[in-house]
């Protein structure tokens, strides 16, 4: 969802696709940035990019969204990218998740 008047929304789709683009792979390559980091500094992560494409019409299911954030099937990710959370960082994500604008939890 947008504010009204968003400068944003004139952005060429293109050049918003290709943004896009660029930040999945970043997000791909930067597997130091953990998930839970994510949520914790920002709001938002990974799988909350794969929620989004579906919300925005992209026809694969919920695993198939995250695999094409991934890079990788979301379970193998997991399994070789993904360190167990600390108390910390769930404290600092629910935090953070509370500052979300509704439209965008």
């Amino acid at each position: 969802m947008s504010d009204v008047n968003d400068p944003l929304d004139t952005l060429d789709d293109a050049v918003a696709a290709t943004a896009f683009r660029r930040l999945v792979r970043h997000l791909r390559h930067r597997h130091d940035a953990q998930n839970i980091e994510l949520m914790g500094l920002a709001g938002f992560c990974r799988n909350c990019l794969a929620d989004w494409i579906r919300d925005a019409g992209y026809d694969g299911d919920k695993a198939s969204a995250r695999e094409l954030i991934h890079g990788m099937p979301a379970e193998e990710w997991k399994a070789t990218k993904q360190r167990p959370a600390t108390p910390g960082q769930i404290e600092a994500m629910e935090k953070s998740l509370s500052m979300n604008k509704p439209d965008l939890r």
